[in-house]
């Protein structure tokens, strides 16, 4: 199985682009690798077939769909079966392990460089005995968020820089590839230009459809909250799930060269203000379904703070 297929998985790249908080949006195998995010980690990349049904059934998902997309993550090299303890589970790869590593930083980075922070360019050039290489760049590129400049260029802020770079490395593409830092000189005003290498207008429609999706439920948690923790973890995956996939399509824009009221910064708010509100009360309803001490459970920093 290739590296392609872990980080397709990994990245959320199979959610849809229009999704709501509805199970029905989203396939349980991207609910799976949410959870397997935050908690598995915690536990060497291990969870029980057990504790994945019946968090996934708290998600809506029954027992067979639940164990058909831990195949299909098996299959393609996301999960390895193990046993623990006498129980059957999966563990995360040691790859998919370093990709959701970088993928923290990613989804949970609240503040955006500035201009003055520069670009990072990735230039390659494949020969054409070599294409299915030249195709694996460009899908692995735009998939972080790159935007094109000319065939052969694509641009991405600077801050991506490292998680490019290990990208590169993972997949044994570091021959064909240099990656630059770069400062916009001229001639076009960047915000003009910003257009051009990224579809914004795509990119605000997600946002718009995330904030749809989202605020109502952020306004009944704030105004009216359940008092099941069992429903605060499941519109904490659901709001996670959903939100995971956009930091990939945007990497991160500068917000002098971003539309006023730029949706991205509204839907972060949104995004975060429920991760405070959910998080905790989340993690205790993991921690009681595991058998664990809510120590046990918090002791594993899954994302920065």
């Amino acid at each position: 199985m290739t590296s392609t297929s872990v980080a397709t998985e990994l990245s959320g790249e199979g959610i849809p682009a229009q999704t709501d908080q509805g199970a029905a949006s989203v396939t349980p195998r991207t609910f799976i690798v949410t959870v397997y995010g935050l908690y598995g980690r915690r536990h060497g990349g291990w969870l029980s077939i057990a504790s994945l049904i019946a968090l996934l059934g708290d998600l809506g998902v029954d027992e067979q769909a639940v164990r058909s997309s831990i195949s299909r993550l098996k299959r393609r090299g996301v999960l390895e079966a193990r046993r623990q303890d006498g129980l059957a589970g999966y563990e995360l790869s040691q790859e998919a392990q370093e990709i959701l590593q970088e993928g923290d930083e990613r989804i949970f980075r609240r503040e955006r460089p500035s201009l003055a922070d520069g670009w990072v360019l990735a230039v390659f050039s494949v020969p054409e005995s070599e294409r299915s290489k030249r195709h694996q760049l460009r899908s692995r590129l735009s998939g972080m968020g790159f935007g094109a400049v000319a065939p052969g260029v694509w641009i991405a802020p600077a801050h991506l820089y490292e998680s490019t770079s290990a990208m590169l490395r993972r997949l044994d593409l570091t021959a064909y590839a240099d990656l630059l830092r770069s400062e916009y000189l001229a001639f076009t005003a960047v915000p003009e230009k910003v257009r051009q290498w990224w579809d914004l207008e795509e990119l605000e429609l997600r946002y718009e459809t995330f904030i749809a999706a989202q605020q109502p439920v952020l306004d009944r948690w704030q105004q009216h909250p359940p008092a099941d923790d069992a429903a605060a973890f499941a519109d904490y995956i659901r709001a996670l799930t959903s939100w995971r996939r956009l930091p990939y399509l945007d990497p991160g824009l500068p917000a002098e060269v971003l539309p006023e009221r730029w949706a991205g910064l509204r839907a972060a708010r949104v995004f975060f203000t429920l991760r405070t509100e959910l998080e905790a009360r989340a993690h205790t309803h993991v921690a009681h379904t595991l058998g664990l001490t809510l120590s046990g459970i918090l002791d594993f920093p899954s994302a920065p703070a």
